[in-house]
């Protein structure tokens, strides 16, 4: 089975230049890659993976931004006999095949996708002190509303339905609760 993964950094960007070609299934998330953990789709992705199966991505920074995280999930695949193609780097990673330079080069460009991921960082910080400083930087404003949230959680609805109703993800949902009942006990 041929499955895709497709990642973007935020809401309003759009995945369509990460063309996969022909698929069987595809995972899609508009979420930071900052963390594997905290990625539902790639989560389910690696999940649902089976032995024989091919993994195709369109490239390594939209995999992982951390190269321990990109170690991690490329060796949970191969423990399951599932290869992985990067189009974008043209590497293929797979069980049986031991290409030294393969792996140099996932290791390379696994280091500058992070390197990138940590000078963007510093810049959005960097940013964000002048703005602070000029009395300029509000912060972002909410995208979510927690109330609604909270509303439809005391209704008796789940994680999952809260999500699929609101057009959010499920770790949205959670954050928001952990939020409120944070704030809860701090008022109490």
């Amino acid at each position: 089975m041929k499955i895709g993964y497709r990642r973007v950094s935020s809401f309003d960007q759009n995945l369509d230049r990460q063309d996969l070609g022909p698929l069987d299934k595809t995972f899609e998330e508009k979420l930071s890659g900052a963390t594997a953990k905290d990625r539902p789709e790639l989560q389910n992705m690696i999940e649902f993976a089976r032995e024989g199966d091919e993994v195709i991505c369109w490239s390594i920074d939209r995999m992982a931004r951390d190269l321990r995280d990109l170690q991690t999930i490329i060796q949970t695949l191969l423990d399951k006999n599932v290869s992985i193609t990067f189009i974008s780097e043209n590497l293929t990673f797979s069980a049986s095949s031991n290409d030294p330079f393969a792996k140099l080069q996932l290791h390379l460009m696994g280091a500058f996708a992070e390197f990138e991921r940590s000078i963007i960082r510093k810049r959005q910080a960097e940013g964000i002190a002048k703005a602070k400083a000029r009395g300029a930087y509000k912060g972002r404003k909410p995208s979510i509303d927690q109330d609604k949230i909270i509303e439809l959680k005391q209704q008796g609805m789940g994680p999952t339905k809260i999500a699929t109703e609101m057009g959010i993800s499920r770790v949205s949902v959670y954050r928001a609760l952990k939020g409120s009942q944070e704030q809860q006990e701090v008022s109490q």
